[in-house]
């Protein structure tokens, strides 16, 4: 077990829905404790209905507890500061049928504002990786379920997450989709990744969780690790080569001469369905034959293959470091010239010369035809009106009346 903060914390958590008048109608979720750390593959199980999707909307912030405490990295999940650093698939995968499947791993990556090349080279590692590059041009809408789940998947780690949030991954594939998922979830566990698995098919949690929760009704029923929690401690397996007849009835035997016991059953174990299935199918595509389904999954992407540092001391020392790399560079301070846009206009409209290093002076020395040209004066210019904007009276008040204006006016050659 980590000596790390735990990823993720409950304490007593409840979700109850009520009805228009305010009445408990649904207790989804009761006094829920979990604990998840760092680098850890976690099981969430139960049947329909157990409140396992119900528990993830909390956790994502997407519904709010009636009571009880949810931390992510130790802060609340609706810190924005925390949405970065998961990544979630969810029990039905909602995507923009129009975009195909390129367009929605970039939509996605958009999202979370990564620079363009990263979106592009992770996009095509991603689809790669679940075995859609040769349907990447391919309108979602027309994906079946299990391409959906793929694509959803491939979403899901688009932004590198830290911590990943999977509702029913294997729902929708073939054997052979859900193997491949699976062995991600694997992989990226012994990359460092945290994984929270919500799922009803026993088998898939069996595979790939170190650790689970199971609910039934809201509330939690067991928790514990996945060998101990399995194991049969009454009985004792022994597994041997193809043994004769007489040297099972000498094990017979000894055993009842030693132990005073009865071996209860003798056979020959069995492979999982699983196993047995992909390797017909591996046998399938070594024989080159055509199919039209989705096709078997590339490696782990690069940027997916990197152990995950949730201690914040690396980067801080690599800046520092950085920092005492960097060569001091000089900084000299530009003159500041106060611009007045007003004035400027106002100058023009006058025929006064505007001030050095002034834009409108710059401008006009640049154009030669323009700076032969004699300076004009608005024969007909309210030269009290102009007055009044430079000195900043307003129109209107005291000195620069409408009477004043006039009799400058008059007064003016």
């Amino acid at each position: 077990m980590s000596h790390r903060p735990p990823v993720l914390q409950t304490a007593g958590l409840c979700k109850t829905f009520r009805d228009f008048w305010r009445r408990p109608r649904v207790e989804a979720v009761k006094d829920l404790n979990l604990e998840i750390h760092p680098g850890e593959v976690f099981g969430l199980l139960g049947p329909n209905g157990s409140g396992k999707t119900t528990t993830i909307k909390m956790l994502l912030g997407l519904l709010y507890p009636t009571r009880g405490r949810i931390s992510i990295f130790g802060k609340p999940p609706t810190d924005v500061s925390v949405k970065s650093r998961i990544g979630f698939l969810p029990e039905e995968s909602y995507l923009y049928r129009y975009l195909v499947g390129s367009e929605t791993l970039d939509y996605f990556g958009r999202l979370f504002r990564l620079p363009a090349r990263v979106r592009r080279e992770r996009t095509e590692r991603l689809l790669d990786m679940v075995g859609l590059r040769h349907e990447a041009k391919r309108p979602v809408g027309e994906y079946s379920k299990g391409m959906a789940r793929r694509i959803g998947l491939a979403q899901a780690l688009i932004n590198d997450p830290e911590l990943l949030i999977l509702d029913e991954p294997t729902s929708g594939l073939d054997p052979i989709g859900a193997h491949q998922i699976k062995e991600v979830i694997r992989e990226l566990g012994r990359k460092g990744k945290t994984i929270l698995l919500s799922s009803h098919i026993l088998a898939d949690v069996e595979d790939v969780c170190g650790r689970v929760t199971i609910l039934y009704g809201g509330q939690e029923r067991e928790t514990g690790d996945i060998d101990s929690l399995l194991r049969e401690e009454s009985l004792t397996q022994i597994t041997a080569p193809p043994l004769s007849p007489a040297t099972l009835d000498q094990v017979r035997a000894l055993i009842r001469r030693l132990e005073a016991k009865e071996v209860v059953d003798v056979t020959h174990p069995r492979i999982r369905l699983e196993e047995f299935f992909l390797r017909i199918v591996r046998e399938a595509q070594d024989a080159n034959l055509h199919t039209h389904g989705a096709r078997s999954g590339g490696d782990i992407p690069e940027f997916l293959s990197k152990a995950t540092e949730t201690s914040e001391g690396g980067v801080v020392e690599e800046l520092v470091t950085a920092g005492r790399r960097a060569e001091p560079v000089a900084f000299k301070p530009e003159p500041i010239v106060a611009k007045d846009p007003s004035r400027n206009v106002i100058d023009d409209l006058l025929g006064r010369p505007a001030p050095a290093g002034d834009e409108a002076t710059k401008t006009k020395r640049a154009a030669p035809a323009r700076a032969a040209e004699p300076a004009r004066t608005a024969p007909h210019a309210d030269r009290g009106i102009i007055d009044d904007l430079l000195k900043g009276s307003p129109s209107g008040s005291g000195k620069g009346s409408s009477s004043e204006r006039d009799a400058t006016r008059e007064t003016t050659p």
